[in-house]
């Protein structure tokens, strides 16, 4: 069986097995993907070790994206704006190409699994780090009215917006700053959910039509982020579920040229 792999540290609680699994019985493909733990002092010799023992691709997750992007010799537009690749194609002729599917998979489960529209309209964008990086060039390509980009240290958001001017106008905030303009969609990119916790926004900046989503999601409960924004009237909230789903089923396309249906894997993982 042709051989696929998710790395990181840790990885062990990762669904990817399953989704990929799911999407290759889908489409008639017969390939085996595991979950590996790998070491940051040892990323690049384990990654070759993998492509020596036949593995054709590897996702890659937290700490490991940028170092894929260094190792990547060729590379994606989206996963040169980006700065990061989460996904690896071993090619036939040795050369290691990176991609990131991070921005399709959440642009897919914005417009397509929730019919939300981003063209005009105003959006505030949560975190500065490499999961928001890895998203703005797809939000950014829809063309929104406004986009704003707040981060607990200012300098963060500025100099990612700095990075992203070329492509349009991208304001930078600190939380404290937001003051009482109100977003139509607000997106948390942030890490703060792992220890249950929201960043620290200004109710003002929620109206009763605004719907925020979370990057990250919880399979057991709503996520602090989801929680926060329903108990403050936002009129809906998601979940990162679906972009999981949808940044795999890219890699599985990049990988296999099939393209499965998302949407039974998604409510499959919900079910469980």
């Amino acid at each position: 069986m042709d051989r696929y792999a998710v790395v990181g540290t840790p990885v062990g609680h990762s669904l990817s097995p399953r989704i990929h699994g799911m999407f290759a019985e889908q489409t008639g493909q017969h390939i085996r993907y595991e979950a590996l733990q790998l070491e940051a002092e040892h990323f690049n010799e384990q990654v070759l070790d993998l492509q020596a023992q036949g593995y054709l691709g590897l996702n890659v997750t937290v700490p490991f994206k940028e170092m894929a992007w260094e190792l990547a010799s060729k590379r994606s537009p989206r996963a040169q704006d980006a700065g990061a690749v989460n996904t690896l194609i071993f090619q036939p002729d040795g050369v290691i190409a990176g991609d990131n599917t991070d921005g399709m998979g959440l642009g897919r489960d914005l417009i397509v699994n929730h019919q939300l529209l981003i063209e005009h309209r105003r959006i505030l964008i949560l975190g500065a780090g490499g999961a928001v990086r890895g998203v703005l060039g797809m939000l950014l390509s829809k063309k929104p009215g406004l986009l704003t980009i707040a981060n607990r240290t200012l300098e963060k958001a500025e100099k990612l917006a700095e990075d992203f001017f070329h492509v349009c106008d991208v304001n930078a905030s600190a939380y404290d700053d937001l003051g009482r303009d109100r977003y139509d969609l607000i997106i948390n990119g942030t890490s703060a959910g792992l220890s249950n916790q929201v960043p620290p926004l200004p109710d003002e900046v929620l109206g009763p039509n605004t719907v925020c989503y979370d990057m990250m999601y919880n399979l057991k409960q709503p996520t602090a982020f989801v929680k926060w924004a329903l108990d403050r009237g936002a009129l809906r909230a998601y979940d990162g579920l679906g972009m999981l789903v949808e940044q795999a089923a890219e890699s599985f396309y990049i990988w296999r040229a099939a393209r499965p249906q998302t949407r039974p894997v998604i409510d499959a993982l919900r079910e469980s």
